[in-house]
């Protein structure tokens, strides 16, 4: 099993909202980004790029 669906299937959905909210209101380009940080953290990250890049085309 992937890691990253092992730690989401052990959080709970309040602490999932909180890490993406987290995510989203410190996110930093890729470059900046520590990859130690909790996969749901990276993934929120990644979204929000891949919203950015969409909304700019």
């Amino acid at each position: 099993m992937d890691t990253a669906v092992m730690i989401e299937s052990e959080l709970d959905p309040i602490e999932e909202i909180r890490l993406r909210t987290w995510a989203r209101q410190n996110y930093l380009p890729r470059e900046l980004r520590d990859n130690s940080w909790h996969p749901i953290i990276l993934e929120e990250m990644l979204r929000k790029e891949k919203e950015q890049n969409h909304a700019s085309q």
